[in-house]
């Protein structure tokens, strides 16, 4: 089978959260909601999923002045309007070009909690009644990568069809793991092709979000669902995030050499983009960490330091 961009209704998916660092895989689906002018149709409620002391409601003032709770639900989005392959506008860039037909939609919210095999009965719920072929879920993991490199991404599936259309192989990972997986393999059983796109964040930048790992999220995602994005202002705002730690990163001798190191590393792979191992090998990190095993402070206990971070580095 030729490689290509997945074919039928496809449905993608991030949470905001543990898979979420630098907000870029949220940041990337929310991009792709507005410029392919999804509308949201249905949602989760979160009281029996999310843990509200870590996804907190928000209160905002409406027009009329009264004050009101958000809260933090996941939300389904349908296609509003059928889409036409057209060519981008060469000189402005502003129209959006894909060839589904209308037939993408998009699931984000706050990463649950608990009760995940009743979340996952849910979101299956509304994946069926979207009749979707395939699902792409989108995360970010903090990673041992520089901020002066391309940010690396990878793409895995569980689907034979889906990794020789894709030119991808299935993840080897074992061990524990988040949300995502477990909606993963419902959906598998269920019938639905999926797929995982990760991109990996400096771990040592703790300011979000990541506007640079939105790019490269955007660029995979477009690819895979045969979706052009515009980027409007992203790519400013990524250079100035990338020249913001240039600048505080000048005034650390230790932080400066290790970000050198991790330059090294990444130059030792030969390609703009990290290999797909060394991707699964970040991510397996990624998991082992969050489950109780923080990696050290390169530069040793520093005071007024939070105990057990699991950083490499302090945050810049």
């Amino acid at each position: 089978m030729a490689r290509g961009p997945i074919e039928g209704r496809i449905m993608v998916v991030a949470f905001e959260g543990w898979t979420d660092a630098g907000d870029a895989a949220s940041g990337a689906v929310r991009r792709l909601i507005e410029a392919c002018e999804l509308e949201a149709f249905d949602e989760i409620e979160p009281d029996e999923y999310v843990d509200f002391a870590m996804h907190r409601p928000v209160v905002r003032t409406l027009e009329d002045g009264a004050r009101a709770l958000q809260w933090p639900a996941t939300v389904a989005y349908a296609p509003t309007r059928p889409s036409t392959r057209e060519p981008l506008a060469a000189d402005a860039g502003l129209d959006v070009s894909t060839g589904n037909e209308g037939e993408l939609f998009a699931v984000v919210g706050a990463e649950p909690s608990r009760n995940w095999a009743a979340y996952a009965a849910e979101f299956l719920e509304i994946a069926r009644g979207c009749e979707v072929d395939a699902i792409v879920f989108v995360g970010a993991m903090l990673a041992d990568v520089p901020h002066t490199r391309p940010i690396a991404t990878s793409i895995t599936s569980d689907s034979r069809e889906l990794q020789q259309r894709l030119g991808v192989l299935q993840s080897e990972y074992e061990g524990p793991t988040g949300i995502m997986t477990v909606l993963s393999l419902a959906a598998q059983d269920a019938g639905i092709q999926t797929a995982s796109l990760w991109a990996s964040v400096p771990h040592y930048v703790h300011n979000a979000p990541a506007p640079k790992a939105v790019i490269a999220l955007l660029d995979r995602l477009s690819e895979m669902v045969d979706v052009t994005v515009p980027l409007g202002d992203l790519p400013e705002q990524s250079g100035e995030w990338e020249r913001g730690i240039d600048e505080l990163t000048e005034r650390d001798d230790d932080m400066r050499a290790y970000i050198g190191k991790l330059e090294e590393q990444r130059d030792a792979v030969e390609s703009p983009e990290a290999s797909g191992e060394a991707i699964a090998h970040e991510f397996e990190r990624f998991l082992r960490d969050q489950n109780g095993r923080p990696r050290p402070d390169p530069r040793g206990p520093a005071s007024g330091d939070e105990p057990d971070r699991g950083d490499d580095a302090p945050p810049v």
